[in-house]
């Protein structure tokens, strides 16, 4: 990336090794990492001040503070910009700044679309979610449009259009807009035109969300129980009328409010045919079978104790516990509930 460093040597401190690398001997790399630093410092500020706009008799001088803060990391961002020209990391940076932040239309032409080391970052995908606030109104048509206008823009080039489209999935899938989500697929994946020149990667990856919509089989998965032996997703559900699959962990408030309600609604549909299956995202075992134990679940759990980096947790695109799938004996997703309540009032029509 930077010809001035032909040889970058990564040190990992631990086995996860998307969070703790460095890159001695790389001044580009300090200077990602001063940036990073100063960023994260900002960004809290910035939160602190934020919370103090409810009910702030100084709702002026708060606001100015935080476009203030907003303007310090800008200044540092153009400070490393002229400290490291003609490098990737200046090439970023000016991409955290659109050059027309007021115009809809211009808002994306400072990005090159031919430019393949876009993909290389989160670059697109900040700029669009940025866009998406900026000019979306928070309203399905605003989105559309936006939509719309970044295929657009990235259209010349399939690399980079592949990472604008599948950005825009992930993130309406995430926030729940799962109608927006087919919105692209439909019109600009599997669409027979807008998709002929895009690669099967992408529509892998989409396949992927399409899997996770109702109406449709998620993943299998095999993996060990708390107290011995195997589970396997589909045989259960096979094995049952309907299955709660739970996404959970020891630290997670809201779960600690939602297994209690879990526990009778399972044993009260139980020997009608409903199972559930708690997937926990705790990295330790022993907090994790404490909390099994503690609350007497009496239902199965499984877990790779991998937290946020286990593959079930990226198969799911599990983002926030706890988070529910409700399948019936096919396999098949009948429900998405946020609340185990909504479980309840579905299993009492439907047993």
């Amino acid at each position: 990336m930077n010809p001035d460093e032909p040889q970058v040597n990564l040190k990992f401190r631990s086995k996860q090794l998307t969070s703790s690398k460095t890159a001695e001997g790389s001044q580009e790399n300090a200077a990602w990492f001063t940036y990073q630093n100063f960023s994260r410092v900002n960004n809290n500020q910035i939160r602190s001040l934020r919370k103090q706009l409810k009910d702030s008799p100084f709702r002026a001088q708060v606001e100015k503070q935080i476009e203030d803060k907003e303007m310090e990391l800008v200044a540092k961002q153009h400070e490393l910009m002229g400290q490291y020209p003609d490098t990737y990391l200046a090439k970023f940076l000016g991409w955290r700044n659109p050059k027309y932040p007021k115009s809809q239309g211009n808002y994306f032409d400072d990005m090159d679309p031919m430019d393949n080391s876009l993909v290389r970052s989160m670059a697109i995908s900040d700029r669009i979610q940025g866009f998406m606030v900026a000019y979306s109104k928070g309203k399905d048509p605003g989105f559309l449009a936006c939509i719309d206008l970044v295929k657009a823009h990235f259209e010349p080039n399939p690399i980079t259009l592949e990472s604008a489209l599948y950005s825009m999935l992930e993130g309406f899938y995430n926030t729940g807009k799962e109608h927006i989500c087919q919105y692209i697929l439909d019109n600009y994946i599997y669409d027979e035109d807008c998709g002929a020149d895009l690669s099967d990667v992408i529509r892998q990856r989409a396949q992927g969300i399409i899997n996770l919509q109702v109406g449709k089989t998620p993943p299998n998965f095999t993996m060990d129980k708390w107290d011995g032996g195997s589970l396997n997703l589909m045989e259960t559900a096979k094995a049952n009328k309907y299955t709660l699959v739970m996404f959970w962990a020891s630290w997670c408030h809201k779960c600690e409010q939602e297994i209690p309600v879990l526990i009778p609604v399972h044993a009260k549909y139980k020997s009608q045919g409903f199972e559930a299956i708690g997937v926990s995202l705790d990295q330790a075992r022993s907090t994790w079978v404490g909390v099994i134990e503690q609350r007497g679940m009496g239902y199965p759990n499984v877990s790779q104790l991998q937290g946020w980096d286990s593959p079930i947790v990226k198969d799911y695109k599990i983002t926030a516990t706890p988070t529910y799938f409700l399948l019936d004996s096919e396999g098949k997703i009948v429900l998405k509930p946020k609340r185990v309540y909504e479980v309840d009032a579905f299993l009492a029509k439907n047993l």
